[in-house]
């Protein structure tokens, strides 16, 4: 795997290769990509057909420019459109979908391309790996949390109302096309959602970055292209260096859920609705992992300060006012944690940290412990 990226044709765009074997692929980073997106999909496509998959709020701005490329290149077009928000990644929408594309007759030899978020990267990718057994499938992520998150590394799936991303397969694209632009028609409240998953990668490992990120993260919030380009790739770089080491999350992957398993169960208990998004649940999550490694004498409360800090001066939430908790309670939170994926042997996976740049897995954590740390959250939060 290229851990620097390389640059392309012009200085605009680069370029890095996730390093799978024989499925190694491509992420390609810059502005304006959606509309010469057959530059870099064609020659990926097994035979001149693809079905475009988005969503209700993405098709507007970006299946046009999409379908416009390829059709100009020979690639025969379909497209279908489903509901946008959390709720889609379904079993409803699910079927709906797989239903949708094979009354299109497709074959084995078909692409499906996923042109959204990550709800619809997550969906696209389960039905490619389903539907006829596995398609290829290309991921067109369209907002900042899918471009440094979702859409590299071929985790795919749907919720249930037992947790999120419970059903589901691996199954790696055959290329990822981040148009930076893209970004500049979220609303700030998405765009700060996936600025989290961004922050978790210097601190997991990267200290470096993170500072970086501290004195460069309004410019990029702001609209600064380079910026952007750089949180991004640096980002699924980071990523695809775990993904090729760890691809079915055995081990050394499961650092990516920094913040996750607190987040997961937040979301599960606000109902997958837009309450809280999932990167303000990670945001909430990550402060709550800095908190109990700072309980446990793992790490300064220097260092949870200086990660609190900066969540909360980019706008993202460090506590959970905003939710109606009346009724949470620890047990609860800790009823959704325990259906998490990563569960083995009945113990909890959490990974914690010993500082900024110094996570790290363990499974090893009271239950007392966590319990504790959940009732003082909700106490000091409540309505």
């Amino acid at each position: 795997m290229s851990t620097t990226p390389t640059s392309a044709s012009t200085p605009a765009i680069e370029t890095l290769r996730v390093e799978l074997g024989e499925r190694s692929y491509d992420i390609v980073v810059g502005a304006g990509l959606i509309a010469q997106a057959a530059r870099w999909i064609v020659p990926v496509l097994k035979r001149p057909r693809v079905v475009v998959i988005t969503d209700a709020n993405v098709a507007p701005f970006y299946l046009p420019p999409l379908l416009a490329s390829l059709r100009d290149a020979d690639v025969q077009c379909d497209a279908i459109t489903l509901p946008a928000g959390e709720q889609t990644k379904s079993f409803a929408q699910f079927e709906s979908l797989c239903e949708s594309v094979l009354e299109l007759r497709v074959e084995r030899s078909t692409t499906l391309i996923a042109l959204g978020g990550g709800v619809i990267g997550d969906l696209v990718g389960y039905a490619a790996a389903s539907i006829l057994r596995g398609m290829p499938f290309v991921q067109v992520p369209t907002t900042l949390l899918s471009q440094v998150d979702s859409s590299v590394g071929g985790k795919t799936g749907i919720n249930t109302r037992h947790g999120k991303n419970l059903v589901g397969a691996f199954c790696q694209p055959k290329l990822v096309l981040a148009d930076t632009a893209a970004l500049n028609s979220l609303d700030r409240r998405q765009l700060m959602a996936g600025y989290a998953e961004v922050v978790k990668y210097g601190l997991i490992d990267d200290p470096d970055f993170f500072e970086w990120l501290e004195a460069n993260a309004q410019a990029l919030i702001d609209g600064d292209m380079d910026k952007r380009r750089r949180a991004i790739l640096t980002s699924c770089a980071a990523k695809a260096r775990v993904v090729a080491e760890d691809e079915l999350e055995s081990g050394k992957r499961a650092l990516l859920n920094l913040g996750h398993t607190f987040g997961h169960a937040l979301e599960a208990e606000t109902g997958y609705g837009g309450a809280l998004l999932h990167g303000e649940a990670v945001s909430i999550g990550t402060a709550m992992a800095f908190d109990l490694s700072q309980r446990l004498g793992l790490c300064s409360g220097q260092d949870r300060g200086r990660v609190t800090a900066h969540f909360s001066a980019v706008g993202l939430p460090m506590d959970l006012r905003a939710l109606d908790t009346a009724k949470w309670t620890a047990d609860i939170l800790l009823d959704h944690m325990s259906r998490d994926k990563k569960v083995e042997d009945g113990k909890l996976t959490f990974v914690l940290t010993r500082g900024i740049g110094a996570a790290f897995i363990t499974r090893d954590i009271a239950a007392n412990d966590v319990r504790a740390l959940l009732d003082d959250w909700l106490a000091s939060n409540s309505r």
